[in-house]
């Protein structure tokens, strides 16, 4: 009988050194200083091809540099090109990663453009979506200190907004999307007034759904939905970057909110954005992020 009892405690024991953990905490003041900056005048809405968008994206580059990404196949910046109006623009995508127990890797996305200045009004985008860019910040904030198993890179899009142009280009990277085994995409991930932040997909991939379901959410609520055929204009399943890897046939989950009032308007400003709902939306996706990173690994 003791030896049995001592066998169920070392068992336990392992499950418990094994599995992630349920709950960790984010560095919440970087994050709001970074949705704040990113969402700031000084950027002029982030338009693809801005001066506003030279500064997002020096920013960004320099908070993947002071966490220690790798730059993304030589480098962060990845320019493309695409057509915008029968016009051919440039976007510039910047990508690091930071290594896991293996090459597999989880693809953490969210896009950093927005609308830019329309009729001498700014346009700023802090939930669509500086907000999900600070989010990726603060990922890597947390990985760069917790090695993850899969190697996860952080790709902060360019030119979502008018056609996931961004996405596309790096979808097309045939070579690295092979090692892919999950997308997680945030866009919109601030603003909400019931405290509801989905997690699109798993009408696709349901096997996704049981280890979401366990993921301590706090005061947020987690709902899913939005990603089935019949949901008409409200399937979301290709509203996002991460339509674009789903084309590819990569998994997916998508976080994100409701349409709001601020929605592609010159009122989506840092100072409309309930803080404390975007501080545990974050830290809700972070939860997710290694609850996903543990399951595909096991």
């Amino acid at each position: 009988m003791k030896y049995t009892t001592l066998l169920f405690a070392l068992f336990i024991g392992f499950l418990a050194c094994s599995s992630p953990q349920n709950h960790v905490t984010l560095d919440t003041d970087r994050l709001i200083a970074d949705i704040e900056y990113l969402a700031s005048d000084e950027l002029e809405g982030r338009y693809v091809g801005s001066p506003g968008s030279e500064k997002a994206r020096t920013f960004l580059v320099e908070r993947f540099t002071e966490n220690g990404a790798r730059p993304f196949q030589g480098s962060f910046e990845h320019p493309f090109i695409f057509l915008r109006q029968g016009a051919e623009l440039t976007g510039v995508n910047v990508i690091g990663s930071i290594a896991g127990k293996t090459d597999s890797v989880i693809l953490l996305t969210a896009h950093y453009d927005h609308l830019g200045i329309r009729d001498s009004l700014i346009y700023n985008g802090a939930d669509d979506n500086a907000s999900g860019t600070a989010g990726l910040l603060a990922m890597m904030d947390y990985f760069s200190q917790k090695q993850p198993n899969h190697t996860v890179v952080f790709a902060a899009l360019d030119a979502e907004e008018g056609g996931l142009n961004g996405a596309v280009a790096l979808a097309n990277d045939s070579s690295f999307m092979e090692r892919v085994v999950l997308n997680i995409n945030m866009d919109m991930i601030a603003q909400n007034e019931e405290n509801e932040l989905y997690a699109v997909g798993t009408y696709h991939f349901p096997e996704f759904k049981p280890v979401l379901e366990k993921v301590e959410t706090g005061d947020i609520n987690l709902l899913f939905g939005h990603d089935r055929p019949e949901d008409g204009n409200q399937d979301w399943t290709y509203a996002s970057d991460h339509g674009a890897f789903f084309r590819k046939g990569v998994p997916f989950i998508y976080f994100g909110v409701e349409d709001h009032e601020h929605y592609h308007q010159p009122t989506d400003e840092f100072e409309t954005v309930p803080q404390e709902f975007y501080k545990n939306s974050v830290q809700v996706i972070l939860d997710a992020v290694i609850a996903m990173d543990y399951f595909l690994f096991n």
